[in-house]
Order: structure tokens, then C-alpha cells, then sequence
């Protein structure tokens, strides 16, 4: 394997047990973005130079915290350039991952980053959720896509019966003073600071939220 690009070492200080297949997948992240940020803004510029940072690692809060099972279906909404999706979809192998986006363009990324990796348990469409009645999902991740109340309107009627021992509803990335926006989404929803699963200052007022699929 090729000398891992700055930033790579961020995620293995959280995460030790990659196999050499998913530290190679992750390496090479690294140059897939930046040539195809080069035709297709998928994230922002001055992220670029802090892609494993601000990104990869921010999207696997969730693997830190939660256990997503082998077989598990999983619908990624408003994924654009495959973020939570791509770096989940490297982490958990054996779940299915169904990263959907209204934005076409920004789905042509996310096929040839997973084409180029090796990824066989991507899917993607390019639909709003919201349009989606022909499949249901174990679970629903986002990040910082839309309201919770939003979020969980598109989430609901695309989620299976919980099963037990596997997360379920919906877990979204968000972040600032979210108290207002829960309060209209008229959920309780599980609340974690992205802080205390990874103590770094990029991650200060950052936030896991679940709303559990009752």
C-alpha cells in the first residue's frame, strides 16, 4: 500500500481495526475528491485540504457509535458527494447502503469513487426521498441535509418494522443550538455530542441525533 495522505492518520487514532482492504479504500479517497471536486464542487473548497477531518471522520460518528448488522438495508438521504454513505459503506462491508440525492451530477461521483474503491454494497438514485414508495429500509442516515422535521417526515414512511438488537429511525448528523428545530420536528430524539466520541475542535457543538422508529 501506497504512503497513507495527510489526514488518514485522524481516523486510525479513533479506529484500529481496519482490514488493509478498507485502509486502501480510505487512502484513496483522498485523490478521487480532489480530482473530482476539480469538475463537480461536491464539497466544499477549503475542506479539501481536511477531507479525512471534517468528512470521513465526521460521517463515521456513527460507526463509533452505533453497530449497523450484516444484511442491514440502510437509506443514506440527501447523500451528495456519499457522505455519510461512503465512508459507512468502507466501515460496515456487509450492510446495504442506498445512497439517494436530487442532485444527478453529484451522484456521478458517487458511482465512480465507489467503482473506483471496489464498494459492492453501494446502490444510488437519483430521487428525493420523499418520492421513494416502491422500498423500505432498516434505517435512514443524513448529514446536515435538511430540518429534523423534514428529515423525519421523508424517513418515516420508508422504514421497515425495528428488529431487534440493530439501531433503527433515523440517526442524523447536525450541528449548533438544535433545540429549536427538534422542538418543531415534535420527536424526542437520542441526543450525542460528536465531541465525546472524538475529542477534537472540529467536532465542538456537533451532534449524533437518533429518532427511534417506534
Amino acid at each position: 500500500m501506497e504512503k497513507a495522505p495527510e489526514g488518514l492518520e485522524v481516523i486510525q487514532r479513533f479506529f484500529a481495526d481496519f482490514t488493509p482492504r478498507q485502509l486502501d479504500q480510505l487512502a484513496a479517497l483522498n485523490g478521487l475528491y480532489h480530482e473530482w471536486n476539480g469538475k463537480i464542487n461536491v464539497i466544499s473548497r477549503k475542506d479539501t485540504g481536511s477531507l479525512y477531518e471534517k468528512h470521513v471522520l465526521h460521517s463515521l460518528a456513527i460507526a463509533a457509535a452505533f453497530t449497523l448488522n450484516p444484511g442491514m438495508d440502510v437509506i443514506d438521504i440527501g447523500t451528495g458527494g456519499g457522505f455519510p454513505g461512503i465512508p459507512l459503506a468502507i466501515f460496515f462491508p456487509d450492510t446495504r447502503f442506498h445512497l439517494v440525492d436530487s442532485i444527478g451530477k453529484k451522484l456521478k461521483v458517487v458511482d465512480a469513487i465507489k467503482e473506483a474503491i471496489g464498494l459492492t454494497n453501494i446502490s444510488t438514485r437519483h430521487i428525493r426521498a420523499e418520492e421513494i414508495k416502491d422500498r423500505k429500509f432498516d434505517l435512514a442516515v443524513s448529514r446536515a441535509v435538511a430540518p429534523l422535521k423534514d428529515l423525519w417526515a421523508w424517513s418515516r414512511p420508508l422504514l421497515k418494522k425495528p428488529t431487534p438488537n440493530a439501531p433503527s429511525g433515523l440517526i442524523c448528523l447536525k450541528g449548533g443550538d438544535l433545540a429549536a428545530e427538534i422542538s418543531a420536528s415534535g420527536t424526542r430524539p437520542r441526543i450525542m455530542e460528536v465531541y465525546e466520541l472524538f475529542p477534537l475542535e472540529e467536532f465542538r457543538e456537533k451532534y449524533l441525533l437518533q429518532v427511534q422508529y417506534q
